[in-house]
């Protein structure tokens, strides 16, 4: 069934969550801090069985300096330099085995998927550990360090994901000036985040962002991820306030806000996991060229393979 407002009204929809006042002076010093560790990425090519495809092993620092894996696929053969896919994973999940996800090398672009630090063992691998993680939290990463948004997971996660875009201009055969960033999800949430924080992108995809409009997103789904937040502070009673502040620091609709890249979303109907009204919050206040596709009878799967298939169409217009 459909699990939020009619679609009129989710165009209307503006989010009622307050920016922190230090918002842009928080981002900018964590960013800034991570870009101290300025270590090239390091790249180990990998032997594969495949034949139209080169791929590395790539190693890059992320929040802190601390190493973060990614695959680096690109066209085999090919010299020119090439604009470039960063892909980001969505909850639960890692970068996975370097056979999978080859759509966007088969279609011509370099691409870098992020691995997700403290994640990949749900659904797809990974390989990259998280260097946080004290004080109580409930199963999952949606509460670790919550109480502080010094000390919150998003914080690492989505400076890891800024570091990915600077990693990948630095990648061979990489046209530096053609970044796009995509994501599901999770990796739909960092896309915005990186959207808002890297003033210079070609692009940004987010299929059904996660982490948009989160105070009205704990209050209206019982689904997990959201539910975390929820179960937290059913124990943690005091701590509303302190969890509600954190959680404004990563919402999607303040980076939406600071979104300058062309930009495609997609929310669907029945999703009950990421509500559309939150993704149409971020939507409806992107102020740069925008467009959003709405699959009215899915849940979280959202378009599948189509959102892929006119992402391809969005990327080939606006990277041309």
């Amino acid at each position: 069934m459909f699990v939020d407002m009619p679609e009129d009204r989710l165009r209307e929809h503006r989010s009622a969550v307050s920016e922190p006042e230090d918002f842009d002076e928080f981002w900018s010093r964590t960013v800034a801090e991570a870009r101290t560790h300025d270590t090239p990425p390091q790249l180990v090519r990998v032997p594969s069985p495949l034949t139209t495809l080169e791929v590395h092993d790539v190693t890059f620092p992320g929040y802190g300096g601390e190493p973060v894996r990614a695959w680096y696929r690109r066209p085999a053969g090919v010299t020119g330099p090439l604009p470039v896919v960063v892909q980001y994973v969505g909850y639960g999940g890692g970068r996975g085995h370097h056979l999978e996800n080859l759509v966007w090398a088969s279609a011509g672009y370099a691409h870098l998927q992020m691995d997700t630090r403290g994640q990949g063992s749900g659904w797809s691998r990974g390989d990259t550990p998280d260097s946080g993680g004290a004080g109580p939290q409930i199963p999952g990463v949606m509460t670790r360090g919550i109480e502080d948004p010094q000390t919150y997971y998003y914080r690492r996660l989505f400076t890891d994901a800024v570091r990915a875009v600077d990693a990948a201009r630095l990648l061979p055969g990489v046209d530096p000036e053609r970044v796009a960033v995509l994501g599901g999800s999770q990796g739909g949430a960092m896309a915005l985040a990186v959207g808002g924080l890297v003033p210079d992108l070609a692009a940004v995809v987010a299929y059904v962002p996660f982490l948009c409009d989160i105070a009205r997103a704990v209050t209206i789904t019982d689904a997990y991820p959201f539910r975390e937040v929820a179960d937290y502070l059913a124990t943690h009673r005091e701590k509303v306030d302190a969890v509600l502040r954190t959680l404004s620091y990563i919402d999607g609709t303040a980076f939406a806000r600071r979104g300058t890249a062309p930009a495609r979303f997609s929310a669907a109907l029945m999703d009950d996991v990421v509500p559309p009204s939150t993704v149409f919050a971020a939507h409806n206040v992107y102020p740069a060229a925008k467009e959003i596709r709405v699959w009215p009878f899915n849940g979280h799967e959202a378009g599948a393979v189509q959102d892929d298939a006119e992402a391809l169409e969005f990327l080939a217009r606006v990277l041309a």
